[in-house]
């Protein structure tokens, strides 16, 4: 399961509930476009916004309409006791995977973390998915680390951020994290402006966030790089003004325009207090698509 393209949605709100009706149209999309997965309640799932039934929801709504596409479900919080009950409703509601970050307010150890993985790893029989995102969480992974939750049982695979590197860096960045956590470990990359690189570079999967929402454009990455296309495949050239508007507004925001703006999602999607983006930055996206085409 944890190879390909791993599309991650939005969960889109409306008048501060999730809106069901565009997260249905999200998931059938990704059907469609034949990904290898969906992630539900990542960082662009908006999983850290949302009630206890709210993500309940959102993983059933998935699994019902994914047609047998395995479901991964974000499990993250600010306590244990929190996350495991998480980890539980999304193995009832069906997730095929977990997705787990390690959340905090206050700055976590490394030996805090270690507790959180193997507590999760104790109660579930769900492979465990590493969610490594310093940009949201503000804790840091070590190569030593992740050799070390490597050796829980149930962790299988590592979603590790992105960072822009050319040919040669990706490929001993790849290394150095194989060498730390084996062979049988799936390492999948995020960022997607740096996506193209890692897959040439070996990367296993490709957690998106444009895969989220325009499934055909990312599909049409991913082919490029698996046949040696890297950074300079076209697809990836003709995706830069879409890696422009993550730089800017950060993913989050500006995935949520994209597809508020191509109608997949009503406007002020996000959970507020998170704004989305204004009228003039809304040029440059309706531009952008415009411009691209994206489906």
């Amino acid at each position: 399961m944890f190879r390909g393209l791993s599309a991650f949605p939005l969960t889109p709100m409306y008048q501060d509930k999730v809106d069901e009706p565009r997260f249905v149209n999200l998931i059938k999309r990704l059907v469609v476009a034949q990904v290898d997965s969906i992630t539900v309640l990542g960082s662009t799932g908006a999983y850290a916004y949302l009630d206890r039934d709210e993500r309940v929801e959102v993983v059933r709504t998935a699994v019902e309409h994914a047609q047998g596409v395995p479901v991964f479900a974000g499990v993250g919080a600010l306590r244990t006791s929190h996350v495991l009950r998480n980890a539980q409703d999304a193995e009832e509601a069906g997730a095929k995977a977990l997705l787990l970050a390690p959340v905090s307010y206050q700055p976590l150890t490394e030996g805090d973390v270690i507790g959180l993985f193997e507590a999760v790893a104790g109660a579930t029989d769900l492979p465990i998915i590493i969610y490594d995102n310093p940009g949201t969480t503000r804790f840091r992974f070590t190569y030593d680390l992740y050799a070390r939750l490597a050796r829980i049982p149930n962790v299988v695979a590592i979603k590790i951020p992105g960072a822009l590197e050319s040919g040669d860096q990706a490929r001993n960045r790849l290394a150095e994290i194989r060498s730390s956590v084996g062979a049988e470990i799936s390492i999948g990359i995020s960022g997607d402006a740096s996506a193209a690189e890692m897959l040439s570079a070996g990367c296993d999967t490709w957690y998106s966030v444009i895969g989220g929402t325009f499934p055909n454009a990312a599909q049409s990455l991913l082919r490029a790089a698996q046949i040696g296309g890297s950074g300079q495949a076209p697809s990836s050239e003709t995706l830069l003004p879409v890696w422009d508007l993550f730089q800017k507004h950060g993913s989050f925001r500006a995935i949520a325009a994209l597809a508020e703006e191509s109608g997949l999602a009503q406007r002020s999607s996000l959970p507020l207090p998170i704004q989305g983006l204004n009228d003039e930055e809304r040029v440059a996206v309706r531009e952008v698509l415009e411009q691209l085409h994206l489906s």
